[in-house]
């Protein structure tokens, strides 16, 4: 919880309004926040690279009495509630938490009113249900819930976005740029014992007599279709020329005991997907059968997934786009301690013809798993061993919100090579 002095100029200010006794300055600080917003941004003075951020939350009675408001957001310490609750201004109605933020993060909070102050243990949906979105932020991120899962719900996050953030200028629909087409379909794997959702995206002016289309494949379909919008990345990338036009197949990973099992380097998911997806689609669609111009893509075990099924079947998978990969997996764990199985893997196979982009967030740390290292030993291995590695890191976490703007940056650097290949 802050102590001390205020750090928040705008904040110290009120305060000393306050305590002289002009008691209309809060007003207008309600008002001026209605006018732009929360959480309150404000430089650093003599520091360029950090802002003071203030998140902020006006007690309107509506939860009764209030005794602490929590922050959860990607910064330090996040799970901790304890280390996270805000401080009432005075005795206003104005409670604020402020924290010395990185100038390039962006992310995703909620607020807990009331909090239980417990730390989530292993039940994330319990967890989450007790915070909600900032009323005072209009800006909200959705997580649209997936049609195959029952129990799932869907989820909205309030965003924070420092000045400079990395631009994501692929993610809105625009206006006269021209639209591709998806088709959803059920499959049944004879292979996985199982049945789920294939959506298959088609670029604009798709046709079957056309040269065989480039291929994108996405694991967490669901996420990759409405949470990142990838058919609108991949169609404003077309309307500048930056990238050939592309089929999209986006698999759904089914619930969580499934997607846990098929996903962490699985031998049966990568024949379901050489044996019986890919004769399916090749079926229905005009795709290439040139694996350097198929990208295999997904995010946590989806990224870890995509290089595992690159390193088995290299010759249907050329590409490997894997955001926040989970490198730290181990097939065999020992007392909670990473080992690093795919890695060892690769160390020990010879060069296969693979390219590679990773990205990979900063604060992306979890109890005994840190991303970054984990990453960046796969990223060396790779190198020394001769393939062509592309790798990023950004300042953020584990979450969606980031993954729209890894997802453009892999496509423009594993696709668009591929139009001076065609010319």
């Amino acid at each position: 919880m802050t102590k001390g002095a205020i750090v928040s100029p705008r904040l110290a200010a009120l305060e000393r309004e306050l305590v002289a006794g002009r008691s209309e300055a809060l007003g207008l600080f309600w008002q001026e926040i209605t006018e732009r917003g929360a959480p309150l941004i404000e430089p650093v003075e003599g520091d360029k690279k950090h802002y003071y951020v203030t998140f902020l939350w006006r007690d309107t009675g509506a939860q009764g009495p209030l005794h602490n408001v929590v922050v959860f957001a990607r910064l330090a310490a996040w799970k901790d509630p304890q280390k996270n609750q805000m401080t009432r201004l005075l005795d206003t109605d104005l409670w604020y938490r402020t924290y010395r933020i990185q100038a390039d993060l962006r992310c995703t909070y909620l607020l807990s009113p009331n909090d239980p102050l417990t730390p989530p243990m292993n039940n994330w949906v319990n967890f989450i249900s007790r915070m909600t979105v900032d009323p005072l932020n209009p800006h909200v991120f959705v997580q649209r819930r997936d049609p195959d899962i029952p129990d799932e719900r869907e989820l909205q996050f309030s965003i924070l976005e420092l000045p400079e953030a990395p631009p994501q200028p692929w993610n809105e629909p625009r206006e006269g740029v021209a639209r591709g087409h998806i088709t959803h379909h059920r499959l049944r794997s004879e292979i996985l014992g199982n049945e789920r959702s294939i959506w298959v995206y088609t670029p604009p002016g798709y046709t079957p007599e056309a040269e065989p289309y480039g291929l994108l494949l996405l694991f967490d379909g669901w996420a990759y279709l409405e949470t990142v919008p990838t058919p609108t990345i991949i169609e404003n990338m077309l309307s500048e020329g930056k990238i050939p036009p592309l089929v999209a197949v986006f698999v759904d990973s089914l619930k969580l005991p499934i997607r846990n099992r098929e996903l962490p380097c699985y031998p049966p998911f990568v024949d379901f997907l050489t044996q019986e997806l890919f004769p399916w689609l090749r079926q229905r669609y005009r795709v290439t059968e040139d694996p350097t111009r198929v990208i295999v893509g997904g995010s946590s075990y989806g990224g870890l997934a995509a290089a595992f099924v690159s390193l088995r079947a290299p010759e249907v998978f050329g590409n490997v786009l894997s955001m926040s990969g989970s490198f730290w997996w181990d097939k065999d764990p020992e007392d909670g301690i990473p080992q690093e199985w795919l890695t060892q893997q690769f160390l020990a196979h010879p060069r296969l013809p693979l390219r590679f982009y990773f990205e990979v967030g900063t604060k992306e740390r979890s109890g005994f798993v840190d991303m970054i290292p984990c990453t960046r030993h796969l990223r060396d291995i790779l190198h020394l061993k001769g393939y062509e590695v592309y790798y990023h890191e950004f300042n953020g976490g584990h979450e969606y919100i980031v993954r729209r703007g890894s997802l453009a940056n892999g496509l423009l650097t594993l696709a668009g090579p591929w139009l001076s290949d065609a010319s």
